[in-house]
């Protein structure tokens, strides 16, 4: 395994525009206005309209607590007619998210699809920033609000275009593939991206003898054991999934006998051998509903196991929580605000969008 350092900028650097106004000046707020805020008292017409929702999530939100939850919840989905909005909520947001207020549920690329088909106005995206650059990119003419814009990764931080230029320049004709979880100017510098559940067929896909795959370490390791092409690894990671350990794993299976253990494949290598199961979250989630064991332990974010325990009623999570701090920025309470101030915006200048967009559908129209 080749792990590829960090270096000087080379050439013209290509930027993203983050949370700036679009090209007329004007901001989401000057382009639909501000609307009143809601009363966000628990009435008994708030409390009949939010009980469904409760029966989804009352595994994990106690009774005492669903009073101070429901009128946010339910002022939200008003609030979401009123914009012509959508709400993308990757499955690492809090069950009052996942099942309170979400229209699209998914991973990272899946919700970015998932939106080009809806004919809203405004995007909401629940994750953190790359997804909702990935959001603007496959629908420019919308616009995309993240209800924290400080919700960032560690992985998608630890590389820039800048990087993936001087990787060209020092490796001339390696084709570079960037997983998605990347920002829009590192997609926008690549050949091509990958997820999860693609990145050996994409790795594959070019028909050479060696390939980076950027920036998860552990991914990229974890592919280049299923294949005879050599993946060369840069050294970024998932600050949740690196910290799982195959003597985690293999403690709790002393623990809890029988349980099965499916793993993401962001996680360590030694981790990911130890796992009955390794694939992206819609893949484990797939895993979970079709073979339905008596107990289970996702390594992965927590809370998905959270969102996904009412859609498997027999199933017993064992939890090992590693929660992500970025993905938890996002709350109810900074969702209403978003919809209420139209805040905060998310716009990516048209080329690296234009370029970053190449990377995203060569992946899409493979053949895989």
């Amino acid at each position: 395994m080749t792990i590829a350092q960090t270096s000087a900028p080379v050439g013209a650097p290509v930027d993203a525009l983050v949370g700036a106004p679009i090209a007329s000046g004007l901001t989401a707020l000057d382009r639909f206005g501000r609307l009143d805020r809601p009363d966000l008292r628990y009435t008994p017409e708030v409390a009949e309209a939010t009980a469904p929702i409760y029966q989804k999530v009352k595994h994990i939100i106690p009774a005492i607590e669903w009073p101070a939850l429901a009128p946010t919840i339910h002022a939200i989905n008003a609030l979401k007619k009123q914009r012509n909005a959508v709400i993308l909520a990757h499955n690492y947001m809090t069950p009052d998210i996942y099942h309170g207020v979400a229209d699209i549920v998914g991973d990272s690329l899946q919700l970015a699809i998932e939106a080009t088909r809806t004919d809203a106005d405004v995007i909401v995206q629940c994750g953190v920033h790359f997804m909702a650059e990935t959001s603007k990119i496959l629908s420019p003419d919308k616009t995309v609000l993240i209800p924290d814009m400080r919700a960032g990764c560690s992985l998608a931080e630890s590389i820039t275009g800048a990087d993936v230029r001087a990787l060209r320049e020092r490796n001339p004709g390696v084709p570079i593939i960037t997983y998605v979880n990347t920002s829009a100017e590192v997609k926008a510098e690549c050949d091509i991206c990958c997820t999860s559940s693609n990145a050996l067929q994409v790795v594959e896909s070019f028909g050479v003898d060696r390939v980076f795959l950027v920036p998860d370490k552990y991914l990229a390791a974890n592919i280049g054991n299923k294949t005879d092409v050599e993946v060369l690894v840069w050294d970024g990671a998932c600050e949740v999934h690196e910290r799982f350990t195959a003597k985690e794993l293999r403690d709790y299976r002393s623990i809890e006998p029988g349980v099965k253990i499916i793993a993401h494949p962001e996680c360590p290598p030694d981790v990911v051998a130890e796992a009955d199961f390794a694939g992206s979250t819609a893949h484990m989630i797939d895993w979970v509903k079709t073979r339905k064991p008596e107990k289970v332990m996702m390594v992965t974010e927590c809370s998905m196991a959270d969102n996904i325990a009412s859609e498997t009623p027999g199933v017993d999570y064992i939890r090992p929580c590693n929660l992500c701090p970025h993905m938890k920025r996002i709350t109810l309470d900074k969702i209403l605000d978003a919809l209420v101030e139209m805040k905060e915006e998310v716009v990516v200048d048209p080329v690296v969008a234009g370029r970053a967009r190449t990377a995203v559908e060569r992946m899409i129209n493979l053949k895989i």
